[in-house]
Order: structure tokens, then C-alpha cells, then sequence
């Protein structure tokens, strides 16, 4: 799940970053709103939190512009404009949620995840291979119909490749997938997180291409 947040304030803008990565987010940050648009119709994002007190376009015609280009992703009004009127544009215009300034992480973050639930549950079939079942609403996968412990980076890691099954998936793409925009992950990290999956699930399921990356069959 990547977030988008836009946020002009310095120091705003990082106590969330580290607040929302410390939470398992994946994150990229902006603070204009045109690095927003090109960002939410380029770099793959499923939620946008914004602000609409921005430096070089106000944050309405940012979400409209959002909303113009079919950019099928969720958008959370994060802003000190309090006035019922401008909640009513805000959602009249595509916005999925509206939370005023000042407020409470928690909340954000309970919001974030309902906005998360909401875009699995649309988007996302559940998926089964093997004695493996993936519950993307639930955030879960299931072997023999037990829930399987797993950390956010391996559900991710393994999400990713079951929804690939047939398709080998290189070590670079997987780390897009689970690493912050310019985050530098560890030369073995996705090694690390695979061998930590395999001890979890039937032998053979995920397949090791050389040089290239994994993959798991669609009928291992």
C-alpha cells in the first residue's frame, strides 16, 4: 500500500513521515501540488493524504485534478478548513475522507486503514494457489486455512508474488513494492524476507529463478 502524503509544512510533514513508515507504510512526500499530480498518476499510489493550504495550487484543484485523470486511487483531505462548506466541495469533488487540523495520529492512521480495507476489498479478488489463501480485504493469508504469522514486509513480499503467480518477479520489483521512494533497502533483504517465508509454507512453493528473481506457479 503506497501513500502520497502533500503537505507544504516542514515540520508536519515529517513528524507524519516517520510516524505513518514507523506504522509500515510506504511512503513518498511532497509539498506542491504539482509534484502531487504527477506523483499520484505516475508513481503507483493507492492513497493521497492532502493538505489544501498549498504553495502553488490550493489542494481542491489538486483533488479535482486527481479525480479528472481516472487516477483510481483514495484521497484524504488532511486541513485546518473547518467550515462545513468546504467538506461539502471536498467531497462533491471525489474526495473518500476529511479530517481537521489539529488532530490525533491515531485517528489518521484508523482512517488510513479504513480507506486501505476499502480499496482491497474493491480491487482485489481473493486468490488461491495451493493449500495458500490470499485475503486481500483481510489482510491475511491462510495455509490449510490457518492464518499465517507473518510480517508486514513478508504479507506484502508474498502478496505480491501470489498475485503475479505465472510470472517471475525480479529482485528490483519486489523492492519497489515493499521499500519508501528512495529508501535504499539491504543488498539481501529480499533473500532475508524469502528464506524467513519458506520456513512458513510447503517447500517448493516459491521457485528461485537465477540471477533474475522468484516466482510461484499458478498450480505448484
Amino acid at each position: 500500500m503506497r501513500l502520497l502524503l502533500v503537505e507544504d509544512d516542514p515540520q508536519l510533514s515529517k513528524s507524519l513521515s516517520i510516524a505513518l513508515k514507523n506504522d509500515g507504510f510506504t511512503l513518498l512526500s511532497v509539498s506542491s501540488g504539482e509534484e502531487a499530480i504527477v506523483s499520484a498518476q505516475f508513481d503507483h499510489i493507492d492513497i493521497v493524504i492532502l493538505d489544501l493550504g498549498l504553495p502553488d495550487l490550493d489542494g481542491l484543484v489538486v483533488l479535482q485534478k486527481i479525480k479528472r485523470k481516472s487516477i483510481q486511487c483514495k484521497v484524504l483531505v488532511l486541513t485546518a478548513r473547518d467550515q462545513v462548506s468546504s467538506k461539502v466541495q471536498c467531497l462533491n469533488a471525489g474526495a473518500d475522507d476529511y479530517l481537521v487540523k489539529p488532530f490525533e495520529y491515531d485517528e489518521l492512521a484508523a482512517r488510513i486503514r479504513v480507506l486501505e480495507r476499502n480499496l482491497t476489498q474493491q480491487d482485489q479478488p481473493t486468490i488461491q494457489i495451493g493449500p495458500l489463501n490470499l485475503d486481500p480485504a483481510g489482510l491475511r493469508i491462510k495455509l490449510n486455512n490457518e492464518e499465517l504469522s507473518l510480517s508486514k514486509k513478508e504479507y506484502m513480499l508474498l502478496k505480491a508474488l501470489m498475485e503475479s503467480a505465472g510470472r517471475i518477479q525480479t529482485k528490483e520489483a519486489l523492492e519497489a513494492k515493499l521499500y519508501d521512494f528512495g529508501e535504499e533497502a539491504m543488498s539481501n533483504s529480499i533473500e532475508v524476507h524469502i528464506h524467513n517465508i519458506r520456513k512458513k509454507i510447503p517447500v517448493g512453493f516459491i521457485k528461485t529463478v537465477r540471477g533474475i528473481g522468484y516466482l510461484i506457479k499458478k498450480s505448484p
